[in-house]
């Protein structure tokens, strides 16, 4: 495993950043692995060298934080590098959601409690809060820096123009920047082309792209699995477009054919190789599912072998921010 600086900062991280959403309790999702289910997966990103790991307080309503960190509890605490979020709701409590000060403070402390750590390497903003002032946001996340709660901020999709006035504003008042941000970014979603991806690179902020399968679909799996046939979110993300993502698949395809591989290499080494991305984030719920992941890292694709990816894109709809 190759590791790599997060943006501009001294952080190394891997190649690949393994999602946790998968891990915590069916009971909140079908598609969900338990603990039993959760602990050999993890166990192998170790084994491979894989020292980021992407949760959520919302993940499980909780239960993902709890999972991993278990699983991860005789693994030297330098060796991780643990990255969680806050925003969504985590009980019906009308302050037990969203990014005030309030909740950051309660929020922080939860998840410290879920994940039997001292630190968070990386606390990301979920969502962009429009209920919330953004300097109300940004003083409480410089507060729980300052306090050794966190090492670095994050954030999560929203418009450029709110990421940029967050940066400007922790600029002016000296407070802990953001350094990273999650995105929403493959080759059947590439609106972040067109104003997140440049300003990033432009301020040095690293990158770390969800749903760098389009949930799967870019992988050819079609409605075979379980999380395909009962996720809101993918539904919610994919299926209006589905007859001129028809086009990006089969491209994918041709070009996995050429080079003998599966197409979620291909899909994975796609984005991975995109300017100023920094890590993908992999959802794995089979062992078999790093090959791909870990192959996609080698593979070299021909400016002929993206021409023939990137041609049939057209315009979509902002999706990801809400």
């Amino acid at each position: 495993m190759d590791y790599i600086n997060l943006g501009k900062t001294g952080l190394k991280v891997s190649r690949l950043v393994l999602g946790c959403m998968t891990f915590g309790s069916s009971t909140w999702a079908p598609w969900v692995l338990d603990e039993d289910a959760s602990r050999p997966i993890i166990a192998k990103a170790l084994d491979l060298g894989i020292n980021y790991f992407d949760l959520a307080d919302m993940y499980s309503g909780g239960e993902s934080e709890v999972v991993v960190a278990r699983a991860l509890r005789d693994i030297p605490r330098h060796k991780l590098v643990l990255g969680t979020k806050l925003y969504n709701p985590m009980s019906d409590d009308p302050n037990d959601r969203g990014l005030s000060r309030k909740h950051v403070f309660d929020a922080v402390d939860a998840s410290l409690k879920r994940l039997g750590t001292d630190y968070i390497d990386l606390y990301q903003l979920h969502r962009f809060d429009y209920d919330t002032p953004l300097e109300e946001t940004l003083d409480a996340l410089n507060d729980v820096v300052r306090a050794g709660k966190v090492r670095y901020l994050g954030a999560s999709s929203m418009h450029a123009w709110q990421f940029m006035k967050a940066i400007g504003i922790q600029r002016a008042n000296g407070w802990a920047p953001f350094v990273a941000m999650q995105n929403h970014y493959n080759l059947m979603y590439r609106e972040e082309e067109r104003e997140m991806l440049p300003l990033c690179r432009s301020e040095g902020i690293g990158v770390t792209p969800w749903s760098p399968l389009a949930r799967g679909r870019l992988a050819g799996r079609g409605d075979a699995t379980t999380r395909s046939q009962t996720d809101k979110t993918a539904n919610a993300l994919y299926d209006a477009t589905l007859e001129q993502d028809e086009a990006v698949i089969a491209a994918v395809r041709t070009v996995a054919e050429r080079h003998g591989r599966a197409m979620a290499q291909i899909a994975y080494a796609w984005v991975a190789s995109r300017p100023g991305i920094t890590a993908p984030i992999v959802g794995i719920s089979k062992l078999h599912q790093f090959d791909d992941a870990i192959a996609a890292l080698e593979v070299e694709l021909s400016d002929e072998d993206l021409a023939l990816m990137e041609a049939p894109y057209r315009p979509k709809s902002v999706a990801g921010h809400i």
